[in-house]
């Protein structure tokens, strides 16, 4: 193992991280991703035996890629070197460069050579715990009981406990422990006797014909996501060809997101050219409710998916209904051609209450829901092909088509189409749209990414969506278009240059109206970002960014945010002391204008924060190895705001300008 592989916070990972994670929300988790990565820094994976499913786990491989290369090696024998990559239609020298910090041509796999004995000396656990909390008081936690008011009921501390065994890639045990801030730990009361949140499983690969064994937690990723799709998933961004999914099928669920996975037993058997996954799950979910007044039985009013149980109503809420999934998904593989299918019934243990608003109104009621899909993907020369159509019965479809083409060395495209019926229903949908669900919409999107040797790589996006029925605060069928672009300047590989710009407009009620029917307006944002990232020498880099957002209403005037950060990042090669550190200065005026950074954080801890309003923000962010296999993580941040005189609402109210923050880690690998 080299001394890279070794680094805790690798750079490659972080870079990857970053360029997928700058469209997603402050609180997105994204422990499956870094530690899939991670653990093939560690174990490298070998290109002439890995199988589709194992490439696509390398998120940075399009799915031509991955195609180009899965048929070369069937036409032409193994790589003999990877050299041989650069003979690749798709593959440029950077692609291959991050390429082979996680993969190489030989190594084993399989449990080609296993033995008890080989279990316990192969074998490798890792051992993390984290806490964190916010330093200044918030008033959820100055309510005392008597006062009969809603109230966090256990501390401001946060408490993860995170707990792997490998042995090569075909056997892992992960536990996760967590304890949010204000919840309850180890007590009695409120039948809370132990983290808040325990997820743990079992997985076991390459088994015979059992290509997957799960025990315990896990998810399913089928698809373009609009039948089955529980777990890791990524929308529109800078990364163009990540629009295209590529479905992982069964996975052991590491994450510590509360909502999004299932719970029982599942497994993928391969029968030559056919995969069968069949499954089932039984949890019990977060949900609010009310009391039908014609039947008199609680009905369920919607799903908490937030895993906070902090307060009585939220403790109320928790594992309020049962969740009952039972299917299978068979998959036929054969060189360039893949079509699946996938069949699943849930079962609820009350009935979902009929929405009284117009606009959800064609939501799913009832207990049962069954939901039937259909996927593929073709590879024909250059052209990548790929489409689901997913039907939820008794009620609506949704399907999407799209296309990855090499036009030249230098010039790929990406077009798709996607129709979601609006009455369309799947608790397990993450198919790509605008809204936050794929139903109630329609779309097309094109996008075009050039490449000039080394240096230059311009991406292009333009995304035309309608919604055919009313949403929440747009009381009529609505229309938007959003535009990408970002152009990347890379004059040598210890600099980067990259200029962004992003427009998009949706219509919206317009706000404030006195009349009786609402009316629609345009609604405009635009972002426009400046980055130049550099090398000072092989232990210390820069990064420094300026980001301007733009929002308009047609009936008022525009509002501006501002962003500007320098980065300072110490990765020393052979150093037990790395770190990062942050100063921000950011200038918003509201809501509409904030603006979404990512930040370094300890190792499996995430944080894209969201700026408002005025002020600066600062971190500072280190790791020091204690001695081989111990490594210490040290976190500290501060937000002050120069125009506000108390932070946060309700609960979370802190009084005074400045919001501070630590997390400290250790990790033990034996």
């Amino acid at each position: 193992m080299g001394v890279q592989a070794q680094q805790s916070n690798d750079p490659i990972i972080e870079y990857i991280l970053e360029v997928i994670a700058e469209n997603q929300s402050e609180d997105f988790d994204y422990t499956e991703l870094v530690e899939r990565l991670n653990f093939y820094r560690r174990n490298p994976l070998n290109l002439n035996k890995a199988s589709r499913d194992e490439l696509q786990e390398l998120v940075f491989l399009n799915p031509l890629q991955i195609s180009n290369l899965l048929d070369h090696i069937a036409v032409n024998g193994k790589l003999i070197d990877v050299l041989e990559l650069q003979s690749i239609d798709g593959f440029d020298l950077q692609t291959i460069r991050t390429l082979l910090n996680f993969s190489n041509i030989n190594s084993p796999t399989g449990f080609e050579n296993f033995s008890w004995r080989n279990l316990k000396k192969e074998g490798r656990s890792d051992l993390i715990v984290r806490y964190g909390r916010i330093l200044e008081e918030q008033a959820g936690f100055n309510i005392t009981e008597e006062s009969g008011r809603s109230r966090y009921l256990g501390t401001p501390d946060r408490v993860f406990t995170r707990y792997r065994f490998n042995y090569l890639n075909n056997l892992q045990f992960s536990l996760n422990m967590d304890k949010d801030a204000g919840e309850q730990f180890w007590t009695t009361q409120n039948r809370t006797l132990g983290p808040d949140f325990v997820s743990a499983s079992l997985y076991v690969k390459d088994v015979s014909r059992f290509k997957k064994i799960v025990l315990g937690d896990f998810s399913l990723q089928f698809g373009q996501g609009l039948t089955l799709w529980s777990g890791l998933s990524f929308g529109k961004g800078a990364d163009l060809f990540s629009i295209a999914k590529q479905d992982l099928g069964l996975r052991p669920y590491t994450s510590i997101n509360e909502f999004s996975f299932f719970r029982g037993f599942a497994t993928q058997i391969n029968f030559g050219k056919f995969d069968f996954t069949p499954f089932i799950s039984f949890r019990r979910l977060d949900a609010g409710s009310s009391l039908n007044a014609a039947t008199n039985l609680s009905e369920i009013t919607s799903l908490q998916i937030s895993g906070l149980h902090r307060t009585p109503n939220e403790l109320a809420n928790k594992n309020r209904i049962g969740q009952f999934v039972l299917g299978g998904n068979l998959q036929y593989n054969h060189r360039k051609l893949s079509v699946g299918l996938t069949a699943y019934q849930s079962n609820y243990s009350e009935n979902f209450a009929p929405g009284n608003a117009v606009y959800n109104q064609f939501e799913f009621t009832g207990r049962k829901l069954t939901n039937l899909g259909a996927n593929y993907s073709y590879t024909v020369n250059n052209i990548y092909l790929f489409g689901e159509l997913a039907h939820s019965v008794n009620s609506g479809i949704a399907f999407i088509n799209g296309a990855i083409a090499s036009l030249t060395p230098q010039i790929s495209a990406l077009v798709f189409h996607r129709n979601y019926q609006k009455d369309y229903y799947s608790y397990f949908n993450q198919g790509i749209s605008e809204g936050s669900l794929a139903f109630n919409e329609r779309g097309f999107f094109g996008g075009l990414q050039f490449k000039s040797g080394k240096k230059y790589e311009f991406n292009v996006y333009t995304d035309l969506f309608k919604f055919p029925w009313l949403r929440f605060r747009v009381d009529a069928p609505s229309i938007g278009h959003e535009l990408f672009s970002q152009f990347t300047y890379t004059p040598k590989r210890t600099t980067k240059f990259i200029l962004r710009y992003r427009i998009e407009e949706k219509q919206q009620n317009i706000s404030g109206a006195s009349t009786a029917i609402n009316t629609l307006e345009t609604v405009r944002r635009q972002n426009y970002r400046f980055e130049i990232q550099y090398a000072l020498n092989k232990s210390f880099s820069l990064r420094n960014r300026a980001e301007v957002t733009q929002f308009k209403r047609e009936s008022t005037q525009n509002n501006y945010g501002l962003l500007l950060y320098q980065d300072v990042l110490y990765n020393p090669l052979s150093s037990k002391l790395s770190g990062n550190a942050r100063i921000a200065y950011f200038n918003t005026e509201g809501f509409d204008t904030r603006i979404y950074a990512y930040e370094n954080d300890v190792l499996y801890g995430f944080s894209i924060p969201g700026f408002q309003n005025k002020g600066f923000r600062f971190y500072l962010n280190g790791r020091y190895t204690l001695k081989r296999g111990i490594d210490f993580w040290l976190k500290y941040s501060f937000t002050h705001y120069t125009d506000l005189e108390t932070i946060g609402s309700g609960l979370d109210q802190i009084d005074g300008n400045l919001r501070s923050e630590i997390r400290a880690q250790i990790r033990y690998q034996f």
